[in-house]
């Protein structure tokens, strides 16, 4: 049966923004998927679900969550007057546009949080660590809007970045769940952080010309831009995958051969009859 739709849903489904995400303060987060059946959920459960990204929750985003109601209860739900920037900066990262939050009776609410990132940014400056810990810890130490965190096995990848001012942005043209193209504008070029997971083949071009998605802030993807305006296209078709469906393609026409060949076996050791003479 299909998950029923809340008042809260509706409200949220007005926006028709290309990408955005929303945590359930309402139910156990991390412990359902009834959330996922409409929106962009960053909690959810899954018995396979990704180390990184369990590591962020527990490190991070509990801590931030248990931290946030406290806060919005006190400001009486008014986002501006409480300091979202650093007390739920990992929320904010995975650009966590709406929240929903438990009322009496079983009813839920929707909270506009304007403190997300957005889908992708330009940063100031990146900051390299030594191995996983460090850059996991230090996730929680910087202002992620302006500085990226990033193991030093990216370096080569992403390089340095430079100051950036109100002209730099970068805005979601298209979004499938297997590609995202974005514009990107800066008059300094640098390092561009996105707001999606960080996993292997995944590919990139700007521009049409193939360029390397390097890791920030332990799980998020980022690429290192030249000065001006660029297209930046994010597409997943795993080689792993089409090899599987060649298998598998060949795996079906062999069987579906050796199925005929059985047939035609069988047909001609039929025994002989006289209609057939």
């Amino acid at each position: 049966m299909p998950q029923q739709m809340t008042a809260t849903d509706e409200a949220i489904l007005q926006d028709k923004s290309l990408d955005y995400r929303v945590l359930n303060f309402a139910t156990n987060t991390f412990n359902e998927n009834e959330t996922s059946y409409y929106h962009k959920s960053i909690g959810g459960y899954h018995a396979a679900k990704l180390r990184r990204y369990q590591e962020l929750i527990e490190a991070h985003i509990m801590p931030e969550m248990q931290a946030m109601m406290p806060a919005i209860v006190a400001a009486g739900g008014d986002m501006l007057s409480i300091k979202g920037d650093s007390i739920f900066p990992v929320v904010n990262m995975l650009n966590t546009k709406y929240f929903i939050l438990p009322l009496q009776d079983g009813k839920t609410a929707p909270l506009v949080n304007p403190y997300a990132n957005g889908n992708a940014w330009f940063v100031d400056e990146v900051k390299y660590v030594d191995n996983a810990n460090e850059e996991l810890d230090g996730v929680g130490k910087y202002d992620l809007k302006k500085v990226a965190v990033a193991d030093v096995a990216f370096k080569t990848t992403l390089g340095e970045s430079v100051p950036q001012d109100t002209t730099s942005v970068v805005t979601i043209n298209e979004y499938q769940p297997n590609k995202l193209i974005y514009t990107a504008n800066s008059p300094n070029g640098g390092v561009v952080v996105f707001s999606e997971i960080y996993y292997p083949e995944w590919t990139a071009t700007v521009d049409g010309n193939p360029v390397e998605i390097g890791r920030v802030n332990y799980v998020l993807r980022a690429l290192h831009l030249s000065p001006g305006k660029h297209e930046i296209v994010l597409d997943f078709h795993p080689t792993s995958v089409d090899n599987t469906e060649m298998i598998a393609y060949t795996a079906g026409v062999i069987l579906l051969l050796a199925f005929i060949g059985g047939i035609v076996i069988q047909w001609r050791r039929r025994p002989s009859t006289a209609s057939d003479k």
